[in-house]
């Protein structure tokens, strides 16, 4: 009886592999060259709801910024431009829009102990000459306006140091 038993076993799990394989050999996949290039979709059917002409999304835009033409800044150095240390950048704080408005700068201390963190204006700082990862960002401010600033916490107003004449308040609490 064990042997007719196994028969049925394996007769029952040929008949699920081939019905799994007509349902596979149903659906023809498209020839690689259909895949890669996209479809111009069909005008739609005169009355056909609008929800069906859906049209695919555009390919996005590429841009190729060159190794020399661009680089990261977070945990870069921060010297002024009388050569003393200021600190390092440690984030990048954007408005509503998007637009880049300051950078806060982990301030003083010596190996992250007794440090702080302030924000500068990012119109105080000069990126000429930073080519590679050792290259610091320079400071329009020295090192006193900067021990001067308050500490920035999260979630509260922030208080951004400016160079004279630069910085530009924001007024979002409308």
């Amino acid at each position: 009886m064990r042997p007719r038993v196994m028969v049925i076993l394996v007769a029952a799990a040929l008949l699920t592999c081939a019905g799994v394989r007509a349902a596979d050999d149903e659906v023809p996949s498209p020839p690689p060259a259909a895949q890669a290039t996209p479809a111009t979709p069909a005008p739609p059917a005169a009355g056909a709801p609008k929800e069906q002409a859906k049209e695919p999304s555009p390919p996005p835009s590429v841009t190729v910024i060159g190794a020399r033409d661009a680089h990261g800044i977070l945990g870069r150095d921060v010297r002024s431009s009388a050569n003393e240390d200021m600190g390092r950048i440690v984030d990048v704080i954007v408005d509503r829009d998007g637009k880049v408005r300051a950078a806060v700068i982990d301030f003083g201390g010596f190996l992250g102990v007794g440090s702080r963190k302030i924000v500068v204006d990012w119109n105080a700082l000069r990126f000429a000459g930073v080519s590679s990862k050792s290259d610091s960002i320079t400071l329009d401010l020295n090192k006193q306006q900067v021990s001067a600033a308050p500490e920035y916490k999260e979630d509260t107003p922030l208080i951004v140091l400016g160079a004279a004449g630069n910085l530009h308040p924001w007024d979002y609490e409308h």
